[in-house]
């Protein structure tokens, strides 16, 4: 399942939706190029999550929380770790309660999640403002949060 991302405020809705409909539990793997907006789009859930402070960048810190929304944010930049992954506890954060946004967690291999909601994004060579997102999921938790996200992507629109 693919969808069509035509300029920044769509991102944002997206975005928004995502955090609206997340639920304690769920895991989201964003991968894509550098630049494909992946920590954009962890801003813009943590807003739909309730959430008011800067959401920077993980990259070198690895992990940052964010506590004061509707539920927890775990989020991840795990472009960095090559080796030890699954030292780094990470499924305490996976089976937590909060929403654990995971970038680059393709790299992860092994050391991810039993059940995730993948967002592939690709960028338009031809307009850097489009995207095309693919949803891929792995396990019944993330095909229900697939499934709220889509729900309410059609009724918002």
């Amino acid at each position: 399942m693919s969808i069509l991302i035509e300029n920044p405020e769509q991102t944002e809705q997206l975005a928004l939706v995502i955090g609206e409909v997340a639920q304690p539990g769920d895991n989201l793997v964003l991968t894509g190029d550098l630049g494909a907006g992946k920590t954009t789009l962890t801003k813009g859930i943590a807003r739909g999550l309730g959430i008011d402070q800067m959401v920077k960048s993980p990259t070198y810190t690895i992990i940052r929380e964010y506590q004061q929304g509707r539920i927890p944010l775990y989020h991840m930049d795990v472009y960095r770790v090559e080796f030890g992954a699954s030292e780094l506890g990470l499924d305490d954060y996976f089976e937590g309660d909060g929403l654990s946004v995971i970038e680059w967690g393709n790299t992860l291999k092994e050391a991810l999640p039993q059940d995730y909601l993948e967002l592939i994004i690709n960028k338009d060579e031809s307009d850097v403002e489009k995207r095309t997102i693919d949803f891929q999921t792995f396990g019944p938790q993330a095909t229900a949060f697939k499934e709220r996200i889509l729900l309410k992507l059609a009724c918002c629109q």
